[in-house]
């Protein structure tokens, strides 16, 4: 699938991302994804998923199940860079209203020729980390 959208901002990304999944839109979903054979995804399940088609059927599965879902998710940290930013958050997943997780999420954004994409999310199962509170917090470049 061509990237023809163009994501200025590594949130931009991360927001279509969550948005396409709600919506069950796998064609939204796909397109944050950068077009190469070497981007990963890593289910909270532990499947191993590489290249773009191997996760194009992994969510063409997922989205395809009759759950209604939302994900609401909080920031933990973010390291952002002019060509790569990684975004590490916890979510909770909802199914018909059923609270599951919470997921330990981590995504890696590149900046190329279409913009920004997604080239790997990591998500497992676990508890929410210590959080650090934000007027501790350093952002770092």
């Amino acid at each position: 699938m061509p990237a023809t959208l163009i994501y200025p901002t590594p949130e931009d990304v991360e927001t279509a991302f969550y948005k396409a999944i709600v919506q069950r839109d796998l064609i939204a979903l796909m397109s944050v994804w950068a077009e190469d054979d070497e981007i990963i995804c890593i289910h909270p399940t532990g499947a191993h998923l590489s290249g773009f088609a191997a996760i194009q059927t992994s969510w063409r599965s997922i989205l395809g199940g009759s759950a209604r879902m939302e994900i609401r998710r909080q920031r933990v940290a973010r390291w952002n860079g002019m060509l790569i930013s990684v975004h590490h958050m916890i979510e909770h997943l909802h199914l018909n209203k059923k609270v599951n997780g919470p997921i330990q999420a981590t995504h890696i954004y590149l900046r190329g020729p279409h913009g920004w994409r997604l080239t790997c999310r990591h998500a497992s199962p676990g508890g929410a980390p210590m959080l650090i509170p934000e007027k501790e917090r350093r952002v770092l470049h």
